[in-house]
């Protein structure tokens, strides 16, 4: 095709940087939460995406959305040695040892945000790091200020229509209002049959409402949805727990 093998000029970087973005956020959410295989974390993997987004922001440091995906990552990060338990068991974040969570990490994520915001030019990363940091911010779970969270889902949304996304404002909608809420929104999203995590919300608003058969039966279809062994699991465990009841 003729296409020339080179370090591409300046004037060509912006339009090839929505890419290398998701690129870098692919590389590290296979790293936070590997799709397959014994193990729930890659640590090299988040490293790497961590590593290749400081050189990207030093490279550009005006750019809002290259900070904020570095924000985003970073305030993960800080909770990923919290995620399984001694017995090598999923964690949820709710369920977490807040204590022991990566303060100089949190506090870096926000500096950064911080940074971004300041710049002006709202994207998807920038919302998606606000909502890392609320959760960061929180000393307890009942302390996360679900609202507002919700509301960065909302906003979310609106930039960038997805099933994906609604499945998370949905699950925010849920824990700002009620599980029933969050379960009507979850109920109108189509085209969910192979996503496994909105089986896994489904499984857990079904049970926080107490309809037990039919939580079994959404628990059932993610984990044969889930490719992870860790998160089947639990999964697995949650399940035992609804037909020992």
């Amino acid at each position: 095709a003729g296409i020339p093998y080179r370090v591409p000029p300046d004037e060509l970087l912006p339009e090839r940087l929505g890419a290398l973005l998701a690129v870098i956020y692919l590389i590290f959410n296979e790293g936070y939460c590997a799709t397959s295989g014994d193990s729930l974390t890659r640590h090299e993997l988040c490293g790497e995406a961590i590593r290749l987004c400081r050189i990207l922001v030093n490279l550009l440091p005006h750019d809002a959305e290259a900070k904020g995906l570095l924000a985003l990552m970073i305030l993960h990060d800080s909770r990923r040695e919290t995620r399984l338990n001694d017995m090598g068991e999923l964690v949820l974040l709710e369920e977490q040892d807040r204590s022991a969570w990566d303060q100089t990490k949190i506090r870096e994520g926000i500096a950064i945000l911080d940074e971004a915001i300041a710049l002006y030019a709202t994207g998807l990363y920038q919302v998606q790091a606000a909502i890392s940091a609320l959760h960061a911010e929180a000393s307890t779970p009942d302390a996360t200020d679900w609202i507002q969270i919700a509301l960065l889902y909302e906003t979310l949304l609106k930039m960038m229509p997805s099933p994906v996304v609604a499945v998370n404002h949905a699950v925010a909608v849920a824990m700002a209002q009620s599980p029933s809420a969050g379960l009507s929104l979850l109920h109108r999203i189509e085209g969910m049959e192979d996503y496994y995590p909105y089986h896994v919300a489904r499984a857990d608003l079904l049970r926080r409402t107490n309809q037990r058969e039919a939580a079994a039966e959404a628990y059932e279809r993610a984990i044969a949805l889930c490719g992870n062994s860790v998160e089947q699991a639990y999964l697995q465990r949650r399940l035992d727990e609804m037909q020992n009841l």
